[in-house]
């Protein structure tokens, strides 16, 4: 900063802190540059501490919990590294989007957080770790999040009215950090990130040290860009949802209607009233160059285009539309087999766009989930690993909603073990200083998916560890990337000794990697004792900020969900009491019911929290309801349909 020097400081001993300090070090200089406005203290103190809460802005000072900020490079894994580094540069925003310029009321928080996401977790890291592709993993995580929480009919608008304080905390949800973020996202790829960032800057310029409205920020950005971003972007911000645009073919081209998109099948007339105006971002092909039309908009319920339908083409390049897009069966399996190939007019994102694409609408009924499974078979020469994320994590949401029925589990394991087993012999189990981010984390996903799907050699590979560790005392031969998923099936396949281990390893707290993967292992037990004697340490001993992955873990579990279910609510009084003033009080609530799959469950949950006061978590509450019922439609409608296309193709 001219004139002087911003000193920063982290406020806890051990050398686990060093890295939270660079971070800080690194992004705050970044923000001053793109903002154009000057961080106006002479210093900014991190304090960390045990129990907290999340991590916290104020000005000058930024609160975080010890699990989430501090980390040993050495012993961690590279996805820890990541989280840590985006938390950080996630409250430095704050400096600017929540301290120098503040929201007006609760009902535009998201222009404190929806801005620290876009540029704490995309935009700044971006720029510091280019080889992080941070827009990439956007799309898996914040991007794909969004769209899975605001396809329920329990969605709110991201800038939703706030009448009362216990409204407050509810509001801090995906909705108003990862759809706010991702709508932001589109904005900016919309008008150009220079002139997006150019009119951010114009927006805190004009109310530095004040408070801000939605209004503020469309004016700041059509300063810059000469655009009327209100008429393009109300909609977006005001209105709950987004749509799905169905894509068919015609002699002039590509007709395309809007949506609102339901995770339960098309909306009926009174929840589909929203016209979005919606950027297409239409990538098409001229002599095999392809070209992307980011002026293309959809400003009425459906319209048509003029496209070459007979060469490549796609709407949403790049996936940053806040949309999912239907296409035909015909057109569908073109684009997948386009994508498949070595040099593909279809980048990485809109590959990880396409598959949660795919598996969203089957989920909704659009399409089958026959059609995600032949994507998925389509792409088993992947070499990127975001797409193997992207993957790993449609397959794995199907195992967890059929999860109670044996054939169909088994079926989709034996299709894992086909796709990951491979990829594990290519890549072994040893890492190298000498791997690139890429190929670490790619290993490490296989591995895991194999794991998880019951290979036996690899199950022997990982149990073999673990057995070395018992007999030595020492498990520096268990490289950090492999802890979690070697501890997890030691004690899912052990016994009393390596549960044991586990939790002396959990109460040591070396390091939180290590307490983490640990806190999974503890709820991995096939063993009905060990899994109560879990439920009773969760009531006991454990503290708050082990709470949720405690039970996070329990109800990934199918041998012991149902118990983790039943130990939240024969103890909801002493839960509800640790958590009532918690921003996390509704994640603890989603953490023990967001598994089921049968109309069953659905009415059991909804007549238990009948008579409870359910106003701190409400929409957690309905939105697992929502899941709940979409996953039991889903299982009912679409069975047939998954075991009919492992019969033919497995």
């Amino acid at each position: 900063m001219p004139g002087y020097t911003t000193t920063v400081n982290v406020i806890f001993t051990g050398h686990q802190a060093q890295f939270v300090l660079d971070v800080t070090a690194a992004c705050l200089p970044l923000y001053e540059e793109v903002f154009k406005v000057e961080y106006p203290l002479p210093k900014l103190d991190t304090l960390l501490a045990h129990d907290f809460e999340g991590a916290m802005e104020h000005w000058g000072l930024i609160t975080g919990a010890t699990q989430i900020l501090l980390i040993d490079l050495i012993k961690s894994t590279q996805q820890e590294k990541v989280s840590v580094f985006h938390i950080q540069c996630h409250e430095i925003a704050h400096m600017w989007f929540g301290n120098i310029t503040t929201m007006k009321w609760w009902d535009t928080l998201y222009l404190n957080e929806g801005f620290a996401t876009l540029m704490g977790e995309l935009i700044i890291p971006d720029r510091i770790h280019p080889e992080w592709r941070a827009g990439s993993e956007f799309v898996v995580g914040h991007f794909n999040r969004a769209l899975n929480l605001d396809a329920k009919l329990s969605s709110h608008p991201v800038e939703v009215e706030c009448p009362d304080a216990n409204r407050i905390n509810e509001m801090f949800d995906d909705l108003s950090y990862s759809k706010a973020g991702s709508v932001l996202r589109m904005l900016s790829h919309y008008v150009g990130a220079d002139k997006f960032l150019e009119g951010v800057s114009l927006y805190l310029k004009a109310h530095l040290f004040g408070n801000a409205v939605t209004h503020d920020l469309w004016q700041g950005i059509s300063a810059a860009t000469g655009i009327d971003i209100a008429e393009l972007m109300d909609d977006w911000i005001t209105k709950i949802g987004y749509p799905v645009l169905t894509v068919t073919e015609n002699v002039a081209g590509i007709h395309v209607r809007q949506d609102r998109f339901l995770e339960t099948g098309p909306a009926d007339p009174k929840d589909n009233e929203t016209i979005w105006n919606i950027p297409l971002s239409l990538l098409s092909t001229e002599h095999g160059i392809s070209s992307v039309d980011k002026a293309m908009v959809l400003r009425e319920r459906e319209a048509t285009f003029v496209v070459d339908t007979t060469k490549p083409f796609k709407l949403n390049t790049g996936t940053k539309g806040v949309y999912r897009v239907l296409y035909t069966p015909k057109r569908l399996a073109k684009i997948a087999t386009e994508a498949a190939q070595p040099k593909s007019v279809f980048s990485l994102d809109d590959r990880t766009g396409l598959l949660q694409d795919a598996f969203a609408l089957s989920k909704a009924g659009f399409s089958t989930p026959s059609s995600s499974l032949t994507v998925v078979d389509l792409w088993r020469s992947e070499k990127e690993y975001v797409v193997w994320e992207g993957m790993a994590a449609g397959l794995d949401e199907l195992v967890s909603i059929w999860w109670e029925d044996a054939s169909v589990v088994e079926n989709l394991k034996r299709f894992q073990r086909t796709l990951f087993v491979p990829l594990v012999e290519r890549l072994g189990y040893e890492y190298s200083e000498n791997d690139s981010r890429d190929r670490i984390l790619l290993r490490t996903l296989a591995i895991t998916q194999a794991a998880a799907a019951d290979d036996k050699g690899v199950l022997q590979v990982l149990q073999a560890k673990f057995k070395r560790f018992l007999k030595t005392g020492n498990n520096s031969h268990i490289p950090a990337e492999l802890q979690q998923v070697t501890y997890a099936v030691a004690v899912k396949f052990g016994g009393r000794v390596e549960y044991d281990t586990i939790v002396k390893i959990f109460e040591l707290r070396r390091t939180p990697s290590e307490q983490k993967a640990a806190s999974f292992a503890m709820g991995a037990s096939q063993d009905l004792e060990i899994i109560h004697e879990t439920t009773e340490f969760i009531v006991n001993k454990a503290r708050d900020q082990d709470l949720i992955p405690l039970f996070a873990a329990l109800s990934a579990n199918f041998a012991s969900r149902r118990a983790a279910t039943q130990t939240f609510m024969q103890n909801y009084d002493t839960f509800y009491n640790r958590y009532k003033d918690q921003l996390s009080l509704g994640v603890l609530v989603s953490a023990c019911l967001n598994y089921y799959s049968s109309q069953a469950d659905y009415q059991a949950i909804e007549t238990y929290f009948k008579v409870k006061d359910t106003s701190k978590y409400s929409h957690a509450l309905a939105q697992s309801l929502d899941g709940i019922k979409a996953r039991s439609a889903y299982v009912e409608r679409a069975t047939a349909d998954i075991l009919d296309w492992f019969h033919k193709n497995i």
